[in-house]
């Protein structure tokens, strides 16, 4: 089966990016997927950090997806997320991906063609840092309905979201706004939130930022554990951008 195919029965594609690693990327699409699970949405994740994959170590799933003549089947979460990731298919999950670029643009558009999604309403594609081959293959194999992108709030970070921003303008996907990890910590004492690392601006960005999810140990321990859909955080503004496109 073709791509075009393949991606006929999914109501709507959104990329997940950033222009540089350490921002917590993984771990927003694993909290906007699940978000979208729990408001009662079918949902998959294609983990395209084809080198450095997390999204099934963050779900606490190791489970080899099964294969056939017709495709593969994604792994489903505990929550029925249906999950594919390169990690799923080492012989080990500590096991190297060591490619050049035409392998990973390949290993891509096989992902693309060959995963049995079936009918969805969301497909996230976790993406990895940078503006480069996993990027440039997905923009230009399929239709995206849009492009959201992770930051933290530091002036280093905001400079490289222009980048990604700037490649999705290229590649005529649409910027459906930034998603600010690490963007304030709660005092335990008061409820205060206390801005750790400054405000982002979003001028100098250019896009306005649709979500803004915390500094909080809770998140870490439950990704650590396997049991990010756990986790409890209200991202109705991003819910309402998607389910209006």
């Amino acid at each position: 089966m073709n791509i075009e195919e393949r991606m006929s029965k999914i109501g709507k594609k959104i990329a997940i990016g950033s222009g540089k690693g350490g921002v917590g990327k993984s771990v927003v699409t694993s909290l906007i997927a699940s978000y979208l699970a729990k408001q009662g949405k079918s949902v998959g994740i294609l983990d395209l950090d084809i080198t450095g994959p997390s999204i099934p170590m963050m779900f606490g799933t190791n489970e080899k997806p099964i294969g056939g003549s017709s495709g593969i089947m994604p792994v489903l979460t505990e929550s029925g997320i249906k999950i594919m990731s390169m990690s799923l298919l080492l012989p080990k999950n500590e096991d190297a991906v060591i490619w050049r670029g035409p392998m990973i643009s390949g290993a891509v558009s096989q992902f693309l063609a060959d995963i049995i999604w079936d009918e969805l309403d969301y497909l996230l594609f976790d993406l990895p840092p940078g503006t480069s081959d996993v990027q440039l293959t997905l923009m230009q194999s399929i239709k995206l309905d849009g492009f959201l992108v992770v930051t933290s709030p530091q002036s280093l970070a905001a400079t490289i979201v222009k980048k990604a921003i700037s490649m999705a303008e290229e590649l005529n996907v649409k910027i459906l706004g930034v998603v600010e990890n690490m963007a304030y910590a709660t005092c335990p004492d008061c409820g205060k939130k206390i801005n750790v690392f400054g405000n982002s601006d979003e001028n100098k960005m250019g896009v306005p930022i649709v979500g803004k999810i915390p500094i909080d140990p809770e998140i870490s321990k439950l990704c650590d554990e396997g049991k990010i859909e756990k986790y409890e955080i209200d991202l109705g503004g991003i819910f309402n951008i998607l389910e209006g496109l």
